[in-house]
């Protein structure tokens, strides 16, 4: 599948800027949506794609750093790059402490931003495909039985299977297709992938070393 066009926000109440980005931007083949103000930013809609802000630090309104505060709060995971006009330093430090992926001081060099917008938005598309990937893996647990779901936690905390079939109570042989189901609804290709999942699930039962021969 084709990847879906970059997105670039742009938040910047001076006309002039807003034209030279939009210009600058759309000249690499983003799709940049420019607004004056964080309000009318965060009331339009955002599509489903990879992307980043471009934000102003001093805007009419809402400042920058409460627009990058209401982001976090609203659950938006959109990277930021500050642009501003005054080279303050604790305000720049605070901005990056929040996560922001740069912070560029007006006049600022065209391939500078540049390179900033890229690495935002290959850090956004990389959450992304994290996200997708999170996603899948709930999707496969939750399919599991509940009996499943049991074994497969034994199993990433390290018990052998005869432990498996004492602790629940069932046969060797129960537990080994139980055990065959979990890896292939898992799509596990071994113990050890099983185990990284179980640990991203935080599904691994406690109280066994991980490394006991299964």
């Amino acid at each position: 599948m084709k990847d879906k066009r970059a997105v670039v926000f742009v938040i910047d109440d001076d006309p002039s800027m807003r034209g030279a980005l939009d210009n600058l931007l759309g000249s690499v083949g983003l799709d940049v949506r420019a607004f004056p103000s964080a309000q009318e930013f965060l009331s339009a809609e955002r599509p489903d794609a990879p992307g980043c802000l471009v934000l102003d630090m001093r805007l009419p309104g809402m400042s920058g750093l409460a627009v990058q505060q209401q982001l976090a709060t609203l659950g938006i995971s959109l990277p930021v790059i500050f642009i501003s006009g005054h080279a303050d330093v604790p305000i720049s430090v605070r901005a990056m402490k929040a996560g922001a992926v740069e912070f560029l001081t007006k006049p600022f060099n065209d391939q500078e931003l540049l390179d900033a917008v890229h690495a935002a938005i290959d850090r956004d598309g990389a959450s992304r495909r994290d996200a997708v990937r999170a996603a899948e893996l709930h999707a496969r647990f939750d399919a599991l039985s509940p009996r499943e779901r049991e074994v497969m936690a034994l199993v990433a905390a390290g018990r052998a299977n005869k432990q498996i079939a004492a602790e629940l109570g069932v046969s060797l042989v129960t537990v080994k297709v139980h055990r065959g189901h979990v890896m292939h609804k898992m799509a596990a290709r071994s113990v050890a992938d099983l185990v990284r999942m179980a640990d991203q699930l935080g599904a691994r039962r406690a109280g066994a070393s991980p490394y006991t021969k299964v």
